[in-house]
């Protein structure tokens, strides 16, 4: 009876425990490794000195790897000297105003294969300094931007040191160190940022512990039935949650909204890159800095529920196993681990990785694998241009791309297996060539793609504007990707405003933000217009959204030119003018603003004058850029619009003669001459530019109009020769 009775006691109590659960809104906090590392000492000791612990340390004989014994760099003339004084680590190198003077090192930045130090400023900016030093060979080199890799870089430039290209509480900060707060002052133009530890800790990856610690130190015989452990569930049987929480650092992306912790929802608080021109090659292949999140996306292996720590260890950061071992966790050795896979007997050529995950070098030195595990195709080199890892290899005169893809056919048979290849379909896509319409429909009709490819070949239908490329946006509309529907929203044309208006307003319900963000966009820029919708309720949230994720980015002028646009769309003139100011004040070298502020002015009768010096300004930044970017159609395109406001005619018709000739396949650029020539009545110019938009756009209903419109012209013209005849005849 006692012990039916204690049984029943110990029943109620474990009842009353399991029922007895947190608040549901309960929110946790950052506590620090310290408090972690109280029971979880061995997942502590892999991550010392791994390089997320090193990912920012102060000064000291053991955190510091460069030669700071008066050791110097010298590039174009400019001598950096790294020295030692007064227990502290300094650099003496050309400053903001170009004068040289004494910094003191505040931080080291990074660990291998290169280690960067950084300067604190008054005003907050923590800068990162060029010259580096390298790990491996024990010399200090400058880290070149991947644009400008053999020029001088001047104080003022942002690309200097001293510059926003480099600077650490903007571009650096999330990233290396945990539960940062960048605490920008717009008004003053100063940083106050903050972090909780200075390294990437426990809390970066888990969220933040106070639930999970209190969890653990409380006498529950159960874990709480609401929050669970307390933290991410980085293991659970969905690979979303761990994947999403290690893409905000690892991922080409530009921020949606604040708030981001391990656990959330990525395209909630990001909108990540898209296979585009610039940042990956038109097969997906890694060119800029891309880092992994949007290669690994295209791959099968992220499309069969791989996650990050199937291969790396999370703490540490090495791979799980080394060699073709690793690869062999799901792939048969016997099979793919042998000569009659690989067909190659050097060592490194016989490594699953050399083929499969080709590296890029970024930051001069440091080699990063292609994460989208994709097998060679050096026939798309043929047709396309793009690299390819044989011929990486393989540089003989006779070992041509041509060569190589016999050897692959010769190998493994004329079917490959990720046919029908996307690259045909964006490369095409990406130039507006007519063909690439059907490629684009049929890619997206392919349900393999993986999802950043059809958003990618749905963003790219921007360049066609036609019934059929909004057919296919407004079915992306429901595509079960966000990446997919985000890209439908952005890139459907204004053909027929009634037609999908609605439906983009269906997507301010969207549940994932990045949508949501570019929908509410999209129907800002249709208010007031026939067919567009009225500001509603819906809509101002989506709005009030969109802008709590510009206010993460105040510092940047970008970010005032987003809002400037907004304020316009909604007819806020004033604001919009006020936020141009903001972007020319912040990064007075941004080119384009300018222009944008003067055609703004005229709207609200503002001084002649000034709109005039600020057209005049705009044309220097022009030619400035075209100069810095001498194979770049864009410089070109907007400073020939630019002239033509100026009215300075012949100038406009050159340099938009010259964006054509870069940018061939830009039916923009030919229309602008088109439309130009023709106002100027240089028929022969006009003719050339209609004939490539013909070229691009076979059936754009424009091209048939100016046709038309040219023939008109040119048949008044002959009329005008023959009656000029008959005159001179009589």
């Amino acid at each position: 009876m006692i012990l039916g009775g204690l049984i029943m006691a110990v029943s109620l109590w474990a009842s009353m425990d399991w029922y007895v659960a947190l608040p549901i809104d309960a929110r946790a906090d950052f506590v620090g490794r310290a408090t972690c590392a109280k029971c979880h000492q061995n997942q502590v000791r892999q991550w010392t000195g791994s390089d997320h612990d090193r990912a920012m340390e102060i000064p000291s004989a053991e955190t510091v790897l460069g030669d700071f014994d008066n050791g110097t760099f010298s590039r174009f003339g400019i001598t950096t000297r790294f020295f030692r004084k007064d227990g502290k680590y300094w650099v003496n190198t050309e400053g903001p105003d170009g004068e040289f003077q004494d910094f003191e090192i505040k931080y080291t930045f990074g660990v291998r294969p290169l280690q960067q130090y950084m300067v604190e400023f008054p005003d907050g900016r923590v800068q990162v300094l060029r010259v580096s030093w390298d790990t491996r060979t024990g010399e200090w080199f400058y880290v070149t931007p991947s644009d400008v890799t053999d020029q001088r870089i001047e104080p003022g430039d942002p690309l200097h040191w001293t510059g926003i290209g480099q600077n650490w509480n903007t571009m650096c900060a999330e990233c290396h160190s945990t539960n940062v707060k960048k605490n920008y002052d717009l008004d003053t133009d100063t940083y106050h940022t903050t972090y909780s530890e200075i390294d990437v800790s426990c809390e970066t990856c888990h969220g933040p512990g106070s639930l999970h610690v209190g969890l653990a130190e409380s006498r529950s015989l159960f874990w709480d039935r609401v929050h669970g452990y307390g933290l991410a569930k980085l293991k659970g049987a969905s690979t979303e949650v761990q994947i999403d929480t290690c893409a905000p650092c690892h991922s080409r992306r530009s921020p949606v909204h604040p708030g981001f912790e391990a656990g959330n929802h990525f395209l909630n608080h990001y909108d990540p890159s898209l296979i585009h021109s610039g940042l990956y090659h038109a097969d997906g292949q890694i060119l800029d800095e891309v880092y992994v999140y949007g290669s690994f996306l295209q791959s099968k292996m992220f499309n069969k529920g791989v996650r990050c720590t199937d291969c790396h260890n999370p703490h540490s950061l090495t791979l799980k196993y080394e060699g073709n071992r690793l690869c062999a966790q799901c792939h048969q050795p016997g099979k793919y681990d042998s000569p009659t896979h690989h067909h190659h007997s050097d060592p490194v050529a016989t490594q699953c990785v050399t083929c499969h995950m080709p590296t890029r070098t970024y930051m001069n030195i440091d080699d990063r694998r292609d994460h989208s595990l994709r097998v060679p195709r050096p026939d798309l080199t043929v047709k396309l241009g793009t690299p390819n890892v044989c011929n990486d290899c393989h540089k003989d005169p006779q070992e041509t791309p041509e060569w190589a893809t016999e050897k692959i056919r010769a190998w493994y048979g004329d079917k490959r297996p990720d046919d029908p290849h996307y690259a045909l379909a964006l490369h095409a896509a990406q130039q507006g060539k007519a063909e690439g319409l059907d490629l684009v429909r049929r890619l997206l009709d392919h349900r393999e793609s993986p999802a950043i490819v059809r958003a990618t070949a749905v963003d790219l239908l921007a360049n066609y504007s036609t019934a059929e490329s909004d057919r296919l946006c407004r079915q992306a509309f429901r595509d079960p990707s966000p990446l997919v529907r985000a890209a439908g929203v952005r890139a459907i044309s204004n053909r027929s405003l009634e037609g999908f208006v609605q439906e983009i307003a269906d997507r301010l319900e969207d549940p994932v933000r990045v949508v949501r963000s570019a929908a509410a966009l999209r129907l800002v820029s249709l208010a007031g217009q026939p067919g567009g919708v009225p500001v509603t309720e819906t809509l101002e949230r989506a709005i009030a959204e969109y802008l709590a994720g510009q206010q993460l980015t105040l510092e940047r002028g970008r970010t005032h030119i987003n809002m400037a646009a907004l304020s316009k769309a909604l007819g806020k003139y004033e604001a919009a003018q006020r936020s141009l100011r903001t972007a020319i004040r912040l990064e007075p070298y941004l080119s384009a603003v300018r222009g944008e502020l003067a055609i703004m002015m005229e709207r609200t009768g503002g001084n002649p004058d000034e709109i005039r010096q600020l057209r005049e300004h705009e044309i220097d930044l022009m030619e400035r850029d075209s100069r810095l970017l001498p194979n770049n159609a864009q410089p070109h395109y907007q400073r020939g619009m630019l002239l033509y406001l100026l009215k300075r005619e012949k100038e406009a018709i050159e340099a938009l003669a010259e964006a054509c000739r870069l940018g061939p396949n830009s039916f923009d650029n030919w229309l602008a001459l088109a439309l130009l020539c023709e106002k100027a009545q240089r028929w022969n110019i006009a003719t050339d530019a209609i004939q490539n938009m013909h070229r691009l756009r076979p059936n754009d209903p424009v091209v048939g109009a100016m046709f038309q419109k040219l023939r008109q012209a040119a048949e008044v013209e002959r009329k005008a020769q023959e009656n000029n005849q008959d005159d001179n005849t009589q």
